[in-house]
């Protein structure tokens, strides 16, 4: 069970994300105090002058002090609260306070400033400052508590100076002088903040307003408590009336070997896009139209087939809205194809070396790490391309948190359990664009000259980019065949059924599909195999019921789930197709996991049906089923593919 506390502002508990009812003022100002001492004992007299004060408490208040510690274990938990000598202790493991984890910020900020590391600094400072959400302590009185509070005012505008001076090293002044305007006029009597905003005023080339600056501060020192400015206030006074040139410059800070080499680093991550993308006009335009929306943190998610183009579509719209954000675009690899997905506490850790991180600087945990990012995003415009991703919890903490950025996410299937994303599917490419992506591979004099073959080509790729460009290939690799013969060569490598000795295109064609293969359960692999020795346009529900022995609902629920992970496709309610490289694939699987005899038995079972059921609408099954048992019985003879491969 996880507990969260926080001080900087009103106390506030949670217990696995969920806030906690704290109960009354004074039960507040009970924890508050508890907290404060972050696991340490508080005495019950120290309770009581937080509480009353030392003249208004009741002859009752220990009495009325032991209920509200009793309530708050009712609502923390009685293991969390434990009674001592004369008083009380509150568990607060690190991590679990936010005043706690607004000094250990604070410390690996002044650590980063130490190392050279300004741009650094600047991100954890502003982390450290993002956790105050008012004024500390709301609620408690007394000595104790009126110490304690300015304590941590003093802490939290000492951290505010320490943000202002690293981002003016960084040559942030312009920036910053709304910001120091308004912090001098909340502090005026505050002479290192005042320091500051005339430091950025005379960088932006308002020396006068820093004269000024200066004046309103000693005057306001001379009237309230009669003294002059300090030292450092005067000394800077002096630089900007002379006009020292020196003071414009930023301090000089030398980044170590393996941290930002300047602040004005900007990422460019973006993989270039293929020179050989055609087509996709609509979806294009759909694409960057979402990513570039005026408000919020727009997610646009593309899905397909695998080798449908996904991968090039994205990056085609990446570097289209590369000037809608500029202040960086990351791109990462999750390796959803792969064996070994990214990780994605590593893609955090890689994502923050970008903006300048150390490696000592990003936390071991994945948890800071995502906020660590969420932060340095913050008031940024950044494109996110996270490509090939498994599910949710590979991309959910690569998000930003803040409106400005935007995630652009390739994956074989949505991800319903994401909200606010625009999901896109990444369709085959019609026959004109097929036409034209095969003419930019192969050559367009090769397409000219066999118009014909050339549109049995792609149509026999069912417009799959990635099948086309093979395709194109191959032709452009034998300028002595014509189109035609290619065109045969690959219809009989395509229904070849051996998983042996096949053409290494065969085997790039079949590589995209296997992972969202092998992800596949036992019954879903089944199905995607076995119903794909059906030979024609598409199988209706209950033909596939017939090949896989199941009831109807049974097997439309598997279909459906295939569906959804794009292996194959629905035109109607059902009825199901594949597309050809797909259905050659599933066929292979079939052979090699079902065996001979399991296949022809299932096509053995579909004809059976047909032969009772003559006015069924599956009855054209019957030769189509008989053409792919004679098919497989061709493969079990040693013959490998048929002479003449079944009608696409």
């Amino acid at each position: 069970m996880g507990f969260r506390f926080a001080v900087l502002g009103p106390t506030r508990a949670w217990r696995d994300d969920v806030e906690l009812q704290l109960g009354s003022p004074q039960q507040r100002a009970t924890l508050t105090t508890l907290l404060l001492r972050e696991g340490g004992p508080v005495a019950l007299d120290e309770l009581v002058d937080t509480i009353w004060g030392e003249a208004d408490a009741p002859r009752t208040a220990v009495g009325t002090l032991r209920s509200y510690v009793s309530r708050l274990r009712r609502v923390i938990g009685a293991d969390v609260i434990d009674s001592t000598g004369g008083g009380y202790a509150l568990r607060t493991p690190p991590g679990t306070l936010d005043l706690m984890l607004f000094r250990e910020r604070i410390e690996r900020a002044q650590t980063a400033h130490r190392d050279h590391e300004p741009a650094l600094a600047a991100t954890l400072f502003r982390d450290a400052l993002a956790l105050w959400r008012g004024a500390p302590l709301a609620g408690a009185h007394g000595v104790t508590a009126d110490a304690r509070r300015t304590l941590l005012t003093q802490m939290r505008l000492t951290a505010v100076e320490s943000r202002f001076a690293v981002e003016l090293e960084l040559g942030r002044h312009v920036e910053l002088i709304a910001e120091l305007s308004a912090q001098v006029a909340e502090q005026p009597m505050r002479e290192r903040l005042r320091e500051l905003h005339m430091l950025a005023l005379y960088r932006s080339g308002r020396q006068a307003d820093a004269l000024a600056s200066f004046q309103q501060g000693r005057e306001l020192l001379a009237e309230e408590i009669g003294v002059d400015p300090g030292p450092a206030l005067r000394r800077i006074h002096q630089r900007i009336l002379s006009a020292d040139p020196a003071l414009l410059e930023p301090s000089p800070r030398v980044p170590r070997y393996g941290s930002a080499p300047a602040p004005r680093l900007i990422p460019a991550q973006l993989p270039p896009f293929s020179p050989d993308f055609t087509g996709r006009g609509r979806l294009l335009k759909e694409v960057t139209g979402r990513l570039t929306v005026p408000d919020g943190m727009p997610v646009v998610g593309l899905v397909g087939l695998a080798g449908v183009g996904k991968t090039a579509l994205a990056l085609r719209a990446a570097h289209a809205v590369r000037p809608a954000f500029p202040d960086g675009q990351v791109y990462a690899d999750l390796g959803a194809a792969g064996d070994r997905p990214a990780d994605p506490s590593a893609v955090l850790a890689a994502f923050l070396r970008s903006y300048g991180f150390g490696d000592r600087a990003i936390p071991d945990a994945a948890g800071e790490r995502a906020a660590l990012w969420r932060t340095t995003l913050a008031g940024r415009r950044v494109l996110v391309v996270l490509d090939d991703a498994r599910d949710s919890d590979q991309i959910r903490d690569l998000f930003p948190g803040t409106p400005g950025s935007a995630v652009l996410v390739t994956s074989r299937s949505r991800m319903p359990e994401l909200p606010g994303v625009h999901w896109c599917k990444a369709d085959v490419l019609d026959p004109e664009e097929a036409l034209d992506l095969l003419s930019r591979v192969a050559g367009p004099d090769r397409v000219r000259a066999e118009p014909a073959a050339a549109r049995r080509l792609v149509a026999a790729c069912s417009g799959i980019p990635l099948s086309i460009r093979l395709a194109g290939l191959r032709v452009a690799a034998r300028p002595g065949w014509t189109m035609a013969a290619v065109e045969r060569q690959l219809n009989a490598e395509a229904n070849q059924l051996t998983l042996t000795a096949r053409h290494p295109d065969c085997r790039a064609h079949d590589a995209p599909l296997m992972p969202g293969y092998r992800r596949l359960d036992a019954a879903q692999a089944r199905a995607f195999r076995l119903v794909a020795l059906f030979e024609g346009t598409g199988i209706v529900l209950r033909a596939a019921a017939e090949i896989l022995q199941l009831p109807l609902a049974r097997t439309e629920r598997l279909l459906e789930s295939l569906v959804d992970v794009h292996l194959i496709e629905t035109d109607r309610p059902g009825r199901y197709t594949y597309h050809e490289h797909v259905k050659s694939f599933a066929r292979r699987r079939a052979v090699e996991e079902d065996g001979v005899p399991a296949c022809r038995a299932a096509i053995g079972r579909l004809v059976t049906m047909n032969t009772r059921k003559t006015n069924a609408p599956e009855t054209d099954a019957t030769d189509a089923g008989t053409r792919a048992a004679l098919l497989l019985l061709s493969h079990s003879m040693g013959a490998g593919a048929p002479d003449h491969p079944p009608t696409r």
